[in-house]
């Protein structure tokens, strides 16, 4: 049977995914995912927030690690540091993250499965090109000296700052025991409705870069299709809920002065 490593199956899988990008970001359009400020009884039984957020995202950390650990590249510098970034971002979405989120708020089992799906998929882009795919010269200690990676890791760690700050303005609307919605006005607020989603693609789109890999642009493409659709949608919830009030700010979905 042909290796899950083999250039053919990896570059299947990477070209498939970002076929699947394109019809997941049109169908996002029509059907909202029903969780967060979104949820909906009808995508079936829930568990809480904070254990479907461990559930969703701690499987692509393992899958990450295990692909490090099981590579015969594990010892190599380049890889290690590049798969290093990976596991800090995973390990703050599935160890931390969920712990940080007030309120007692559902989660379905539906989208976990699906957040499960993705997040494993995309390890598998990713570390399967550090660890396996990518041509055996080409992440030499000097790597870390190029361009690519100097300027990709800067633009991950800003991504990643935008990120967990965006999260901690929306935590800071609420105090213990509200439930009500509120319009978030600081940091990235100021120009999108998801500047916690325009983090992750900043991010995202960094590591890209400093991977200097088809699988890299990959996960940011998916990254933007499923989260512009949502932020979208949320922008339009605090249109309905807000009027004029959130009108009058002229932010957009996701991207500042763009979308």
């Amino acid at each position: 049977m042909e290796s899950i490593f083999s250039p053919q199956v990896y570059y299947g899988v990477v070209w498939t995914m970002i076929a699947l990008a394109v019809v997941v970001f049109i169908c996002l359009h029509i059907v909202t995912a029903g969780y967060g400020m979104m949820y909906d009884r009808r995508w079936g039984p829930t568990v809480g927030n904070r254990l479907g957020w461990v559930l969703m995202e701690t499987p692509a950390w393992l899958a990450m690690l295990l692909l490090w650990l099981l590579s015969p590249r594990s010892n190599w510098a380049a890889p290690a540091v590049m798969g290093s970034l990976f596991l800090l971002h995973y390990f703050q979405r599935s160890f931390i993250f969920p712990f940080l989120i007030k309120g007692k708020g559902r989660m379905p089992l539906s989208i976990i499965v699906m957040g499960v799906t993705f997040n494993i998929l995309n390890a598998y882009m990713l570390g399967g090109w550090i660890f396996y795919v990518s041509p055996a010269g080409m992440y030499s200690p000097e790597w870390l000296l190029s361009p690519q990676f100097i300027i990709g890791t800067l633009v991950f760690f800003i991504g990643m700052g935008i990120n967990i700050h965006s999260d901690s303005v929306i935590r800071s609307l609420r105090r213990p025991g509200d439930t009500r919605h509120y319009i978030p006005r600081a940091g990235m607020y100021r120009y999108v409705a998801s500047g916690n989603y325009f983090g992750e693609f900043v991010e995202w789109c960094g590591y890209a870069v400093l991977t200097w890999s088809l699988g890299g642009v990959a996960f940011a493409i998916w990254t933007f299709a499923n989260l512009a659709p949502r932020a979208r949608s949320i922008h339009k919830r605090y249109i309905s809920e807000f009027g004029d009030e959130y009108s009058r700010l002229g932010t957009k979905y996701m991207i500042p002065f763009i979308y």
